[in-house]
């Protein structure tokens, strides 16, 4: 039988992954700031904890799907943090967007306290999480990855195996965030050319997304545009965030990343004109003298 495994966080991404390692036949213990989330899917199977250290007394497995670093922190480290209730041997998977560097040294400290872990950022979106069709980018001790058994492939149509210990998969998530960064903007930028221009916003829909100027970001999130929903599965604020990463890690090497830097501040711009935590398409509100299409009744 699986061990016990626990999911803190179920946000957009750690619901669906909760549900598809129940359906994978997992016991599986959540854990969420909001106790009505917890207790809505222990009510569908599972068990719903209070807190990260009462979840880690029961789970061999612990997945984090916070938001950045700093919950992850609290989350291990924090008041009822899960760490200290670990027992030894059991594995901390990390799905967080974070900085490599917080990783590697994360993988150390936990070391040092008798836990395995995996340095485990995702990417997929709300609805592959859900379908158990997710990509994971890993990176750990192959003592980890025998701990995660098959945990990881429940969750996740493509698990890489990126290195031995932490730290590559976080640069290669990030690597991923510049690209969706700079294609959301350049997508909205796009968009809002042709509303300025008096093009109709579906018929320009249909046609890039049948050109071969299409991206999966258009496609995705320039539907959101069309219909007026700016209802966060990826917030403004998640790219000020990841996309500052970026910037960080490269500005480390001194190495330069203009179309990064410039995608940036646009979403830095959407956020301090008070978009922060719409849905990331809201980039394209920072365009002046654009009629964008209203959300249907």
């Amino acid at each position: 039988m699986n061990p016990n495994i626990g999911v803190i966080g179920l946000g957009a991404m750690g619901r669906g992954m909760a549900g598809s390692l129940r359906r994978a036949g997992w016991p599986v213990h959540v854990c969420d700031v909001r106790a009505e989330a917890a207790q809505a899917f222990a009510a569908e199977g599972g068990v719903a904890c209070a807190s990260p250290a009462e979840l880690a007394a029961h789970c061999e497995i612990i997945l984090s799907v916070v938001v950045n670093a700093a919950q992850t922190e609290a989350v291990l480290f924090g008041d009822h943090g899960a760490a200290a209730a670990m027992k030894p041997g059991s594995l901390f998977v990390m799905c967080s967007t974070v900085d490599p560097n917080w990783s590697v040294a994360l993988e150390g400290r936990l070391a040092a306290l008798g836990l395995l872990y995996l340095d485990a950022p995702i990417s997929g979106g709300a609805a592959k999480a859900a379908s158990g069709q997710m990509t994971m980018m890993t990176a750990g001790t192959a003592a980890a990855y025998a701990k995660a058994g098959t945990a990881l492939s429940a969750m996740a149509a493509q698990v890489y195996q990126l290195g031995d210990r932490a730290g590559n998969g976080s640069k290669v998530k990030i690597i991923n965030q510049l690209l969706a960064g700079v294609h959301i903007a350049a997508a909205a930028e796009a968009m809002a050319l042709g509303l300025r221009e008096g093009v109709d916003a579906a018929a320009l829909y249909e046609v890039i997304t049948h050109s071969a100027g299409n991206s999966w970001m258009f496609e995705n999130r320039m539907a959101h545009v069309l219909a007026g929903d700016y209802t966060p599965l990826s917030a403004v604020d998640i790219f000020v965030k990841d996309l500052g990463l970026v910037l960080d890690t490269a500005r480390a090497s001194k190495f330069p990343l203009p179309l990064s830097a410039t995608a940036h501040q646009m979403f830095m711009q959407a956020s301090t004109a008070g978009f922060a935590r719409e849905d990331d398409s809201a980039v394209i509100k920072i365009f002046p003298g654009i009629t964008l299409p209203e959300k249907k009744a």
